[in-house]
């Protein structure tokens, strides 16, 4: 197996082979499964969640969380258990994801940049594919809520109400931030759940069902989940699932940012949200909640693959659940995300692709979002544009212990980068400190290694993969400003 950024790699071919006898002979595993037409392009599903950290059982980030669905979906393909993704805030992940672009090359690094105009028409993912021959279908929150370009989709289902995460209703000042925890009074337990029907996921989904059943060209079909991102609003059965006294919080180590560089700690905002959650005493009530929001977006994926199965494409269609970042719950004295270590960094990523990802396996290597892009194209035949910047993963789609040389690499605004192989995470700051962790030996993250001489020359190899130039950042939108309600 020759690197994957250099040379010739003959298991491209070979993956491309199986792809295609795949397609062949689909309809195989179930008579009541039309099979496609030979020659036929294989349809895409890309499920994306937004906030979703390791907290999923085939990663076991948290002891009890329950994913049944994800579970079977893991149990068809290939799960990469370190893949990172490009910026740990959701406008420049997706805006990255979507273009085949990095935060350094298109300027796009903070949620109050809007991409549209600085990247050209026909470049995005969605739009590639289209001129390819595949109809582009959208529900949910795929770019940054209504960042996107409309016209360079088949369809989009695009719904807003009060639940959709980000308005300015669930936005309040004061000492836990914005609205992550309740609609209620935020220092208070968390009480209100909704209707299933009424949120915002549930209707995205059946939207993409619906699709499934009338499509008979083949298509990209993009379904974004908005949970488990704030708020988490969903019905008690979720909550049921995991009893308050019972509920176990991450492990964390005391003054785990005393080796920590100032720019790092202020990142993590240790005497914001984490120090007020904890003498509130509702750490642990929110960490339950996040689990049944993860539940909650478990059971859409679900209905969306139960009606994969059931429609004319289940046994010719490429699937790849995906997150745009992760989320901490006090590992670092930190919540959220907006930060470069682990929790806020690391995303599930799962691929299933006929013929060619061996079914239950995991992948250790350290991989980024950028990948998907290039990927996906070579997956579904078609050329990938040279703007792409990700490595093709069919290799390791193929074969999940190939070995792979490029590391992941995140960008959290300008001049802050991650650089994550299978053993290291290597964080450098924009005023140059640093931080190094052993992953196989410290995967809390807990040690900061890099004032050690004897590991100067890891670091020295790290940071060769260090952007080597970064574009200045595209103009902001400012916030909107919350309207003050009038006296009656």
């Amino acid at each position: 197996m020759t690197d994957p950024l250099h040379g010739k790699d003959t298991s491209l071919a070979l993956c491309c082979g199986l792809l295609s006898a795949a397609l062949l002979g689909a309809g195989a595993m179930s008579s009541a499964v039309a099979a496609p037409s030979a020659g036929a392009k294989p349809n895409i599903l890309l499920i994306i969640a937004d906030d979703l950290n390791d907290w999923i059982a085939p990663m076991a980030g948290h002891p009890q969380v329950r994913t049944p669905h994800l579970d079977r979906l893991a149990a068809r393909g290939v799960t990469f258990v370190n893949a990172q993704c490009a910026a740990p805030i959701c406008n420049p992940s997706r805006t990255a994801l979507f273009s085949g672009q990095r935060p350094t090359t298109t300027g796009v690094y903070n949620n109050q940049q809007p991409w549209m105009k600085h990247i050209p028409a026909g470049r995005c993912l969605n739009d590639h594919l289209r001129h390819h021959g595949f109809t582009s279908l959208a529900a949910g929150k795929i770019y940054h809520y209504r960042n996107y370009k409309p016209e360079e989709w088949d369809e989009v289902f695009y719904r807003t109400d009060d639940t959709l995460p980000g308005s300015v209703a669930q936005r309040t000042p004061g000492p836990f931030g914005y609205r992550m925890f309740t609609e209620g009074n935020p220092e208070a337990p968390f009480q209100e759940q909704r209707e299933e029907s009424l949120l915002v996921d549930a209707q995205s989904v059946s939207w993409c069902a619906d699709q499934l059943k009338r499509r008979t060209h083949a298509f990209f079909m993009a379904c974004g989940l908005h949970r488990p991102h704030t708020p988490w609003d969903v019905p008690r059965k979720y909550f049921d699932l995991y009893p308050l006294d019972r509920v176990q919080l991450p492990p964390i180590l005391t003054n785990d940012l005393a080796d920590v560089p100032p720019a790092g700690v202020a990142f993590a905002r240790p005497n914001g949200p984490h120090a007020n959650l904890t003498k509130a005493g509702l750490w642990k009530d929110r960490v339950r909640a996040y689990l049944a929001a993860v539940s909650f977006a478990d059971a859409q994926v679900g209905r969306l693959l139960d009606a994969l199965d059931q429609s004319a494409h289940r046994d010719n269609t490429i699937i790849v659940f995906v997150s745009d970042h992760g989320w901490h719950l006090g590992e670092k004295e930190h919540w959220a995300k907006s930060a470069l270590w682990r929790e806020a960094t690391r995303v599930p990523l799962i691929w299933v692709a006929p013929g060619v990802t061996p079914p239950g396996t995991r992948c250790e290597a350290a991989v980024d979002l950028m990948s998907v892009y290039p990927t996906l194209c070579g997956l579904a035949g078609v050329p990938a544009p040279k703007h792409a910047e990700g490595a093709d993963l069919r290799p390791l789609l193929a074969n999940p212990a190939a070995s792979w040389a490029q590391p992941a690499l995140v960008t959290h605004l300008r001049g802050n980068h991650a650089i994550c192989t299978a053993e290291w995470r290597y964080i450098r700051y924009a005023d140059g400190t640093e931080e190094l962790y052993n992953e196989r030996s410290d995967p809390n993250e807990w040690v900061n290694l890099a004032a050690k001489p004897e590991l100067a020359d890891i670091k020295s190899h790290l940071a060769k993969f260090l952007p080597a130039s970064e574009a200045a950042p595209v103009e902001a939108v400012a916030p909107r400003a919350k309207k003050k309600k009038k006296k009656l």
